[in-house]
């Protein structure tokens, strides 16, 4: 569908996380979302689809660092594409190390990615929030992680915070939290989350409508 991502912003513009969560409740058994997030664009809403690197404690003989490295990881991740997509980086338990910094993030900038999501911490949050993506981790750390954590594999499916991120799944994060959503049914959880919005304006309209308890005309 030609405009779908159009009609895909132009409803995402209109609802919050917990509304999407809502909505993929309703069509879903399966966890979607993601709590407690800092982000150092928090005004930015994230939207778009995955790409993924996924990370593993560093041994440099068994993950040497010319083969296993995040330039060579994220060119790997963006293949198929990159403009307007997340990048999701699975720390993999490692969530108080750093996964990046500003002078790497820098790539995602230059190749028109929407945003990312790490399961981890980053490095040097004012030159992030310049770069005009979204971004949204565990906090920010002044610590390099290369001696904890080396980037190990690219598009694949991974796990944040006990949600499952497949590549190609959408990532939608704002200051309430995050949530992932299939995408074959990406438009159809946005109405879906749109409805939600409306439904709950109805309920509020109606209490306000109630008035204050006593305030009837028999009193």
């Amino acid at each position: 569908m030609a405009d779908k991502p159009d009609r895909l912003h132009a409803l995402a513009s209109r609802v919050r996380t917990p509304d999407v969560v809502d909505a993929m409740g309703r069509m879903h058994r399966h966890r979607c979302h993601i709590n407690d997030l800092v982000s150092p664009t928090p005004g930015r809403v994230l939207l778009g689809p995955a790409v993924t690197v996924s990370y593993l404690p560093s041994c440099e003989k068994a993950l040497p660092p010319d083969r296993f490295n995040f330039d060579r990881l994220f060119n790997d991740a963006i293949a198929d594409g990159a403009q307007g997509r997340v990048l999701v980086l699975a720390g993999n338990g490692h969530t108080d190390v750093s996964l990046g910094g500003g002078a790497k993030l820098s790539r995602l900038a230059v190749h028109g990615l929407a945003g990312i999501l790490a399961d981890g911490r980053l490095r040097d949050f004012a030159q992030i929030a310049s770069y005009g993506f979204a971004a949204y981790c565990w906090g920010e750390t002044v610590k390099w992680g290369g001696d904890v954590v080396t980037p190990f594999e690219a598009d694949r499916p991974v796990v944040v915070a006990g949600v499952a991120v497949r590549p190609g799944d959408y990532v939608f994060a704002d200051a309430c939290g995050a949530a992932v959503i299939p995408a074959a049914e990406v438009l159809s959880v946005f109405e879906e989350a749109n409805r939600v919005v409306q439904d709950e304006a109805a309920f509020v309209e109606g209490i306000r409508q109630e008035g204050p308890a006593g305030s009837g005309s028999g009193q």
